[in-house]
């Protein structure tokens, strides 16, 4: 049960009745209900209303074919305003996973009515604009950007089908513009001059800085004016490896204004990855910093370019400067190891420079960026974004997806050295005049639980009967720094309304086994206590978050791995209880906001906050900037762990292995139709690679690389990369869904699943398994294990391998590195590779040390 607003009641309850308070503070006028979940379980049903649409579904119940629209006709069925939230059985790590499908989360009316997209019938309008006349539907969005000269009579020129010649993808050619223009002029002239436009907040507390669009259109045409002066010019490559301080997304700019192509480089690779980048685009000049802390640990960036360069020399490619950021806070400029004739400080130049720098106008096919993949083995590849459609896209899915409004503080923590940084930190929110927080450290949750009742007697009687634990102190163990209040102390000093991370939260809860169940026993105790013992001063605080208002927010994000329905779910608790359930005398305060998390790659899977929660699905992390298929906040109903529907202008289809489009519910493989603005061009110097890698595989179709799942209803669901779909004797498994089968295990905190090679049935299943902490490996829980997936899924997807993981390799934006887990199953120790970018390279050493037990 969760406590829902009085206003919203009427909606969220089974049969829509007016109720009796179930729960009154005396010394409030408010009253709240809380709803039991786990009895009478509610669904939609959508199948009688679905027949009676004569456009969904045929005379004998199948979905009609003859549109396009056929999988997405689904929301205009879908009823708005609060509804119910899935019961509590489904937050428990043990829930199965095969009847979820049916259960339903609406966005509240008073969301609804607000938002940008505010209704199922809005969004089918636009979206059916979009793909029977995309170019107009683009072309009037392009319109409210500035181009110095309009594009042709074609807004797109497209070869999707490599029968039929080289691939091209064209938006608006022949238009001229400049990106940097329309994220700076064309605000300020808008009367944004005097807005923020970028907040900064240190490493260190204390730390911080701003500048407004006046501000940093200055700074932008200082650095863009000593680039020009080195002789970097339009289509010149420029790597930047700084941290997130402002010169980053200033430095990108100010080479989008002069029309030279900038290549981020994460500052946590290492000097071998950014050799392997340097050599690949040959860039005039590397822009670097000499040091920075994170947390209380000192990066040595600086060291790592040096020897970058070196090895890039070796390689016969040459760096003639290497623009250095001094930050005394990480290394005093004396200590910084320097190359007399090849590094300059910034401090020392850019303030010299004027503060006006014309612009660089160019083609809307020109390049605007390379963003290179981290890779296996082998050479890197350089994915180009050009400037056109780039823009127009990025612009378009910020202000929909995150339903931005120009009053919001938006705040996204992932690095500029990722497509996310690119596209949410620097161009999507400046092209639409959003206030940006750049913060330099690290966001990671540590939360510590308390629990205070008048009867405490009463309430371990409960705890010890229900759920078998005593109150007390749980810890949730994540590091942070300075302390675990960081985050909601950076939210409250900004006011930040958007606020965009890594679900690093659930992943702790899942892993702190006794946090978890300890939640469950609070939540189960609150309905207890308002219904069976009618105590009405119950309360509980958590430290580190309820000593700070959060007031602000209005819209959450998460970026990560993809997140089964369990942890879906687990979130939708998690949320309401340790960011936004606060007790106070007058009674529950319950902040009425969204939540939009996002899932791995670039599907858009929900999560449940206040009422509904959404955000993209993660396709192709590095590749694309785009959303691709996508819940819009405020729209309409979503499911569980799903992708729902496709963005505006996107065609998903699903096809087979011959690639025959498959209607109606299905699994096979995601293609897309027909391009989108947003589209990658190539990748740098290796086109035929492009080709052979997106559109080779199925001929016609743009191939996304992910295993996809359409619903009775038309959802979407991401069932996991086809390269770790496993082939067992003809059964081709998703790897997604073993990992959801052991993590539904309540002993099971984490799972990640490979392929490997098998004598008898050509490939086999290893998985790496986390449980949650002070939980023995035992080989009775190994076979509970399997048998957990033997029952969900099928004998054929039992593993066949479960290696006890006491961590998993991530980056420090908490993507798993799956590639070194199959190296480590395949016993190919030689081969691991890169593992520079690891959060804890240790984690490395325990897996080979645990491969045997």
């Amino acid at each position: 049960m969760i406590p829902v607003p009085y206003n919203s009641i009427v909606c969220a309850a089974a049969g829509g009745g007016a109720r009796e308070p179930l729960f009154r503070n005396p010394s409030s006028s408010a009253s709240v209900y809380l709803l039991q979940f786990n009895c009478n379980r509610r669904r939609i049903n959508t199948n009688n209303r679905r027949n009676n649409n004569n456009n969904f579904m045929d005379s004998n119940n199948n979905m009609r074919t003859e549109s396009y629209l056929r999988h997405v006709d689904s929301r205009k069925l879908m009823p708005n305003g609060a509804g119910h939230i899935p019961h509590l059985k489904a937050v428990i790590l043990g829930e199965a996973l095969a009847s979820e499908e049916d259960d339903l989360v609406l966005p509240s009316k008073e969301f609804s009515d607000q938002a940008n997209v505010h209704s199922p019938e809005q969004y089918m309008e636009m979206y059916k604009r979009s793909i029977e006349d995309p170019d107009g539907f683009w072309s009037e969005i392009a319109s409210q950007f500035y181009w110095k000269q309009k594009w042709g009579e074609k807004v797109c020129d497209e070869n999707f089908d490599v029968r039929d010649g080289k691939i091209k993808i064209e938006w608006f050619k022949g238009g001229i513009t400049n990106v940097c223009y329309n994220c700076l002029d064309r605000n300020i002239e808008a009367g944004l001059g005097d807005k923020v436009a970028l907040y900064w907040e240190g490493n260190e507390p204390g730390l911080d800085g701003s500048l407004t669009y006046s501000q940093l259109l200055n700074q932008v045409c200082q650095v863009a004016n000593y680039l020009k002066d080195i002789g970097v010019k339009k289509g010149d490559a420029v790597i930047v490896y700084l941290p997130m301080i402002n010169e980053l997304p200033i430095t990108m700019l100010a080479c989008a204004r002069i029309g030279a192509v900038h290549s981020v480089v994460f500052a946590g690779f290492s000097a071998e990855s950014l050799a392997q980048r340097i050599t690949d685009c040959k860039p005039k000049a590397v822009i670097t910093c000499n040091a920075v802390r994170r947390g209380t640990k000192p990066i040595l960036l600086k060291d790592i370019v040096d020897a970058a360069i070196n090895d890039s020399a070796k390689d016969g490619v040459s760096v003639d400067v290497c623009l250095v950021y001094d930050n005394p806070v990480a290394l005093k400029r004396e200590d910084t190891k320097w190359t007399q004739g090849r590094d300059i400080w910034w401090q020392d130049v850019i303030p010299k420079y004027p503060s006006t720098c014309p612009v660089e106008w160019v083609d809307a096919e020109d390049p605007l960026f390379l963003l290179y993949t981290s890779g296996s083995t082998g050479k890197p590849k350089g994915v180009l974004h050009t400037a056109g459609g780039y823009m127009v896209y990025t612009a378009t899915t910020f202000k929909y997806a995150f339903d931005y409004k120009p009053s919001d503080i938006y705040w996204c923590t992932a690095d500029c050295g990722w497509i996310t940084g690119h596209s949410y930190v620097t161009y999507g929110p400046l092209l639409n005049g959003a206030t940006v927080l750049v913060y330099e450290g690290v966001i990671y949750f540590k939360t510590e639980i308390y629990c205070s009742l008048v009867d405490a007697k009463k309430f371990k009687a409960i705890i010890s009967r229900r759920q078998k634990l005593s109150p007390g102190l749980s810890v949730i163990k994540a590091p942070n720094y300075p302390d675990a209040g960081r985050c909601w102390d950076i939210v409250d000093k900004y006011k930040v309304s958007i606020f965009y991370t890594a679900p690093t939260l659930v992943r702790s809860l899942m892993r702190d086994g006794e946090a978890v169940r300890y939640l469950y026993a609070l939540m189960f105790t609150v309905y207890l206590c308002a219904i069976d013992l009618r105590i009405n001063a119950f309360g509980f605080w958590i430290r580190y978050v309820t000593r700070y208002s959060r007031k602000s927010l209005r819209v959450l994000g998460s970026v990560g791995e993809p997140i089964n329905p369990s942890a879906w779910r687990l979130l939708s608790i998690s949320n309401n209880l340790i960011f936004y359930i606060k007790w106070h005398s007058e009674g529950f305060l319950i902040p009425r906001f969204q939540v939009v998390l996002q899932c791995s790659r670039r599907f858009k899977v929900p999560y449940l906050g206040y009422l509904v929660a959404n955000r993209n699905w993660w396709l192709h992390g590095i590749l694309t900037s785009d959303d691709w298929i996508t819940p819009l906040p405020g729209a309409w109903a979503q499911k569980p762990g799903s992708a729902t529907f496709p963005f505006f202008g996107i065609q998903p289809v699903i096809v087979d292995e011959k690639g025959v489009e498959i209607d109606g519910e299905c699994s096979g493989y995601l293609c897309i139709k027909k391009s989108w603005p947003g589209a990658f061009r190539t990748l740098y110097g290796d086109h035929e690679r492009y080709e052979t890698t997106y559109f080779k595989p199925f001929a016609g179709y743009y191939f996304s690389g992910d295993g996809c799942r359409r619903d009775k209803d038309g959802y979407h669901w991401l069932t996991g990369r086809v390269d770790d779909v496993i082939n067992v004797s003809g059964h081709r498994i998703g790897t997604a869904e073993v990992e959801s089968a052991l993590v539904s295990h309540p002993q099971c905190a984490e799972a990640a699943v490979v392929g490997v090679e098998h004598e008898v049935k050509g490939q086999g299943i290893y998985a790496f398994v986390t449980l949650v902490d002070s939980v023995p490996y035992s080989e009775d829980l190994r076979k509970d294990l399997i048998l957990t997936v033997r029952k969900q899924i099928g004998a054929f997807a039992a593993p066949d391998k479960i290696h006890w993981a006491p961590g998993l390799p991530k980056t420090r934006s908490g993507k798993i590195m799956r590639r070194i887990l199959r190296k480590i199953a395949s016993r190919q120790l030689d081969e691991l590779g890169d593992t520079s970018t690891l959060a804890d390279p240790n984690v490395v050493k325990q897996l080979i040390e645990f491969s045997d037990s």
